[in-house]
């Protein structure tokens, strides 16, 4: 029992140092985790108006959901305490979500519920890499 418990806890190391690894190849470069944190208020509002839309498919409103629980919880994957990555696994997960929307719902319905300014909404495109997507 005891040897399953220390392979059990090696695997789980070593899963979060590999998360922590491919968050690390994938953050936010340079200007675009500032503009993250500064779209913080609007994307959060972003996200329950999207939850909320019944037009969506329900599997992109079940993610979203899913998503605002995991920014409400008070630990994240990688702690915020940690200078830089600390925020951009938050930052890294949002926009995987939003992808995943924008592939299933197209950038229109992201669009028509955005509630900030154009500029904010082409920073949004810019950090998420949702660019001119259309849904596949």
């Amino acid at each position: 029992m005891r040897n399953l418990l220390i392979g059990v806890g090696v695997g789980l190391l070593a899963s979060w140092l590999a998360l922590v690894v491919g968050l690390l190849l994938v953050r936010p470069k340079g200007p675009l985790l500032g503009e993250a944190v500064r779209l913080l208020p609007d994307l959060l509002r972003l996200l329950r108006r999207l939850a909320a839309d019944r037009t969506l498919p329900r599997g992109v409103r079940v993610r979203l959901a899913l998503l605002m629980a995991y920014l409400a919880i008070p630990f994240d994957l990688i702690p915020d305490f940690l200078p830089i990555i600390g925020y951009a696994d938050d930052a890294i997960i949002v926009a995987l979500v939003l992808r995943s929307t924008v592939r299933r719902a197209g950038l229109d319905a992201v669009r028509r519920h955005w509630p900030g300014t154009d500029d904010g909404f082409a920073a949004l495109t810019r950090l998420a890499g949702l660019g001119d997507r259309t849904p596949d």
